[in-house]
C-alpha cells in the first residue's frame, strides 16, 4: 500500500514553502506530489512547467510532481499504473489541496473508490494555520474551520509574527475544534520532514490521543469547569491587560469565538450494549453524517474482552477489535466527535441510553 498525506491550509499558510522543501531537499524519499490546484497559488514556474493540463516533472532529489486540475481518482490511478510499469518510482504521495478546498471529499476518495482503496492508504490530513491571519480566516471562512476539524496534525506557521498571548489564544481556539490533533508551532526553515509522514491518523487502533488540556478544561462537572475558567482569567489578568481592562487577551477572548465546528469528548465507565450502540451510531450517521467531519473511539463493550475501536469520516465508519483489556486496566469508553453544529446533548444522552 502506498501511503498518502493530504496537505491542507488556507491561502498563505505556508503549504508552498513546505512543498518546495519536500521537492528539493535531499531527504532520500521518493515522493509523488499531486498539486490539486485551481491556479491560485502554484509552485513557482521555474520548478514546474504548466503548459498541459497534466504534467509530471521529475525533481532533482528523485521526487516527482504532477499538477492536476480535476479528477483526483484518475490522477492516482495514472500514477499507480506508471509505477507498476516501472516508468515512475515513488514510495508515498502528498496531495496539496487548494487553499479554498474542503479536505473532506479528498479524504473520502480513499474510502469510496475501491480501486484507489486497494492501492493507497490514507495516512493523515495535515493542516497548516497561519498564526497572523488565522483568527480572521476562521471567522470569515467555514472551509478554514473544516480544514482544522479534519486534521490529524495541526502546524501553526508564522508564529514569530504574533505575541505569546495571541498564540495561546489561537491554540485554545484550535483545541476546541479539534482536541485529537497535536498542535505544533513550526518554522519550515527547519521542520523535520519525518513529522509529516507515517502519522497513521486513519488507522483503526486503540490509541486515541485527546489533548489533556482539553480534557482538563472540559472537567467532569460544569461547576469545576466554571471555577477553572475563572482562575485562569484571574491569573493572566495583570500579565496581558491594557490598563482599562477592556482588552484582557486571555480568558475573555477565549469565550467569544463561536465557531460552527466544535468537538466534544464522551467518556463512560459502564459497558455498552453492542447492538444498541450499533443501531444508535447508525442512526446518528444517517442523520448527521454530512455534519460529522471526524470521529473516533475506543469502546468498552459488554461481553467482549477486547477493546473495540471505531472511527470515521462523514458517513463512512469502520470498526475493529483491538488488544485485550489488561487485568489492571480501568475499562473506559472514550470517544471524540468533531463536526458542524452537532447536537451534543442529543448524542450524549443517546450514548448513555446504549449502556448495558
Amino acid at each position: 500500500m502506498i501511503p498518502v498525506t493530504i496537505l491542507t491550509g488556507f491561502l498563505g499558510s505556508g503549504k508552498t514553502t513546505l512543498l518546495k522543501r519536500i521537492l528539493n531537499e535531499p531527504h532520500g524519499m521518493k515522493i509523488a506530489v499531486i498539486e490539486n490546484e485551481f491556479g491560485e497559488e502554484n509552485i513557482d514556474n521555474d520548478i514546474l512547467v504548466q503548459e498541459s493540463a497534466e504534467q509530471i516533472v521529475q525533481m532533482s532529489n528523485g521526487c516527482i510532481c504532477c499538477t492536476i486540475r480535476g479528477d483526483l481518482s484518475r490522477a492516482l490511478s495514472d500514477l499507480s499504473e506508471q509505477k507498476r510499469e516501472g516508468k515512475l518510482k515513488f514510495d508515498r504521495v502528498v496531495i496539496e489541496t487548494t487553499g479554498l478546498a474542503n479536505p473532506g471529499p479528498v479524504a473520502q476518495t480513499f474510502f469510496i473508490d475501491e480501486s484507489i482503496a486497494d492501492e493507497f492508504l490514507l495516512d493523515a490530513v495535515i493542516t497548516l494555520v497561519d498564526a497572523k491571519h488565522a483568527n480572521q480566516q476562521l471567522d470569515e471562512h467555514e472551509v478554514v474551520q473544516r480544514q482544522v476539524g479534519f486534521a490529524d496534525r495541526l502546524f501553526i506557521t508564522k508564529a514569530d509574527l504574533v505575541d505569546e498571548a495571541t498564540l495561546a489564544d489561537l491554540r485554545h481556539r484550535l483545541l476546541q475544534m479539534n482536541p485529537k490533533a497535536p498542535i505544533q508551532v513550526v518554522n519550515f526553515g527547519n521542520a523535520d520532514i519525518k513529522e509529516i509522514f507515517d502519522l497513521r491518523g486513519f488507522n483503526l487502533n486503540a490509541k486515541l490521543e485527546i489533548d489533556p488540556d482539553f480534557l482538563a478544561e472540559d472537567g467532569h462537572a460544569h461547576a469545576h469547569h466554571h471555577a477553572h475558567h475563572h482562575e485562569h482569567e484571574h491569573e493572566h489578568e495583570h500579565a496581558h491587560c491594557d490598563h482599562d481592562h477592556g482588552h484582557c487577551t486571555h480568558g475573555h477572548q477565549h469565550a467569544h469565538h463561536d465557531d460552527k465546528i466544535k468537538s466534544f469528548v464522551y467518556r463512560s465507565e459502564r459497558a455498552f450494549d453492542p447492538q444498541k450502540l450499533e443501531d444508535f451510531l447508525g442512526g446518528i450517521l444517517q442523520i448527521y453524517g454530512e455534519r460529522l467531519l471526524r470521529y473516533k473511539g475506543v469502546l468498552f463493550m459488554k461481553g467482549i474482552d477486547r477493546k473495540v475501536v471505531f472511527q470515521g469520516v462523514h458517513q463512512m465508519m469502520g470498526s475493529d477489535l483491538a488488544a485485550r483489556w489488561l487485568p489492571a486496566e480501568k475499562k473506559t469508553s472514550k470517544m471524540v466527535f468533531i463536526g458542524v453544529d452537532l447536537p451534543r446533548d442529543l448524542i450524549t444522552d443517546g450514548l448513555d441510553a446504549c449502556r448495558a
